[in-house]
């Protein structure tokens, strides 16, 4: 970044502007607005979340539909916007402020968003890293390579993994960059996020879990034995991989979300809990 570009950016953060490169991109397509709704199931008792509204486009429709919608933007000229669009619907709060910092409402809520390419696993960490929260479900839009990473057979990120203890996450089709104004470079994808009715690992480990599956997946490309070697003993090893029904030389991320649930499962039974692998501290980003 040049100097002169980068005294723009310091200058538009500092009047609450969002820098160039968050990479939000507004849908103007009514079409496409509603279909995202509607595979949101949004009825008249729901509490919907709407992350990086914009200038309002899937709030005016979500307010239609939904008991309340809390709209967060950032950006002061688009909340400015939104305010007068949605100044006498009284169903619909109005929030400026950092998406990834926003305070989760403590009931139910649904999440219906189009949200910024360059915040996207902070804002699915937020959701989706607590199973605790009061999320339901949601259909996020996000860049179609995210969504690809989010929902792959062959998993690389532990917290991947982890979300998939409680929620289902699944790829609906991907949407043109044409769509969207400011146009992107790259293709998004509507992605369908719900709660599983039966969890494969009780809530209360979900640290636990973390802690399981950053280890594991410190190599993610690393055969099941190696991987799991400093959890399980070599003949907990074997057993685990009967179970399994995966040989010695299977790789750690090919396991599926089920097959993840026997292996907490199996460490709960065997393993003494002082030597569960411990969740690492995460950052802020």
């Amino acid at each position: 970044m040049t100097r002169k570009r980068r005294n723009k950016q310091q200058e538009k953060v500092s009047r609450g502007e969002p820098p160039n490169d968050l990479g939000q991109h507004l849908m103007y397509d009514k079409k496409l607005l509603h279909e995202i709704v509607r595979q949101a199931r949004v009825g008249p008792t729901d509490m919907v979340l709407e992350l990086g509204a914009g200038k309002g486009a899937l709030t005016t429709i979500l307010s239609e539909q939904a008991h309340k919608v809390l709209a967060v933007e950032y950006d002061r000229k688009f909340v400015e916007v939104l305010s007068r669009k949605m100044a006498t619907v009284g169903n619909t709060t109005i929030i400026q402020g950092d998406i990834r910092r926003v305070r989760l409402p403590k009931r139910k809520f649904v999440v219906v968003s189009n949200i910024p390419y360059a915040i996207t696993t902070p804002i699915m960490k937020l959701l989706l890293s607590n199973p605790q929260s009061g999320f339901e479900r949601g259909v996020i839009v996000m860049e179609k390579g995210a969504a690809k990473r989010f929902t792959s057979p062959f998993v690389k990120d532990p917290y991947v993994v982890a979300w998939r203890m409680w929620f289902t996450i699944r790829f609906v089709r991907a949407i043109s960059r044409e769509k969207f104004s400011p146009r992107p470079k790259v293709d998004s994808a509507l992605v369908y996020i719900d709660r599983k009715q039966k969890p494969l690992v009780a809530y209360a480990y979900h640290n636990a879990v973390f802690g399981l599956v950053e280890y594991a997946l410190r190599q993610p490309y690393a055969p099941i034995d190696v991987a799991l070697s400093g959890v399980f003993t070599k003949p907990q090893l074997k057993q685990l991989k009967r179970a399994l029904r995966m040989g010695a030389d299977d790789r750690i991320g090919t396991l599926s979300e089920a097959q993840w649930g026997v292996v907490f499962a199996t460490m709960v039974q065997y393993v003494k809990r002082p030597l569960w692998p411990r969740r690492r501290k995460e950052r802020f980003k």
